[in-house]
């Protein structure tokens, strides 16, 4: 396993459980406890662990503005069983618009079965995803590139959202909280959503459970804004009773 991968698998356990040991992880990975303190020390230099005794513990990862290399490979598997519940969800011929979020790219590629699609999208990786997709429409909101995130943002790419009318947006988050709402880690990311939502019919939250009950950074919009909710497993009794008594899809 490369570096690269172990750490993103770290960081999905300290954004799961809050915490990681040292011991633990070596086993699991099969490598030596000097090899796992020297991920944890990257991590700390990196601001997203804080090294302790025998382990490490997160920083609040839900406030964290990873970079996309990260974010990619962290919780793979709730992001492509979130990708196939929501594939399910989206029809041949429909114009949809997609965040920057890994989870949008996890969707794109279990969509390449869909016919007649139109794809607006501030993501790099999406664009370069259907770069060998003719018989789509895919469109780039333009914008200024934001090192490391490979999306694209500012007032240009915002003005090119608000032009158009879309069937389904799809915009991810960082954390969401039953009374402050969707929030995310960056302003500038959170004004491209919004801007996604205001344009569209049909508004879709994607999230794995472990981001329910959470709050980072910045609100993007109130629950009340989002229609359907998508994620990985079964939320708690009381998120199944709260989408339910104002009207909100969910999904799992």
């Amino acid at each position: 396993m490369l570096a690269i991968e172990r750490r993103r698998k770290i960081i999905s356990r300290l954004s799961s459980s809050g915490k990681v040991i040292v011991s633990e992880l070596a086993k699991e990975f099969e490598v030596t406890e000097e090899t796992i303190r020297r991920d944890l020390d990257k991590l700390d230099k990196e601001g997203i662990a804080s090294k302790t005794y025998g382990g490490a513990v997160s920083r609040n990862i839900s406030a964290l503005d990873l970079p996309y290399n990260v974010r990619e490979g962290v919780n793979v598997e709730q992001k492509e069983k979130i990708a196939e519940k929501l594939a399910e969800h989206i029809r041949d011929g429909e114009r949809l618009m997609v965040d920057s979020s890994s989870t949008a790219l996890y969707l794109i590629k279990k969509l390449k079965d869909k016919k007649d699609l139109t794809i607006i999208t501030n993501s790099v990786k999406v664009l370069l995803e259907l770069a060998d997709k003719p018989d789509w429409t895919v469109l780039s909101t333009g914008g200024m590139l934001k090192k490391g995130a490979l999306s694209l943002g500012g007032s240009s790419a915002e003005k090119m959202i608000d032009s158009y009318h879309v069937d389904t947006v799809v915009i991810s988050c960082k954390g969401l909280d039953m009374s402050f709402g969707v929030t995310d880690s960056n302003e500038n990311d959170c004004r491209i959503k919004q801007a996604m939502l205001g344009c569209a019919q049909r508004r879709i939250l994607a999230l794995d459970t472990e981001k329910m009950d959470k709050k980072s950074f910045i609100r993007i919009c109130e629950l009340s804004d989002i229609d359907m909710i998508v994620t990985d497993s079964e939320p708690s009794t009381a998120w199944l009773s709260f989408c339910e008594e104002n009207d909100i899809e969910m999904i799992y």
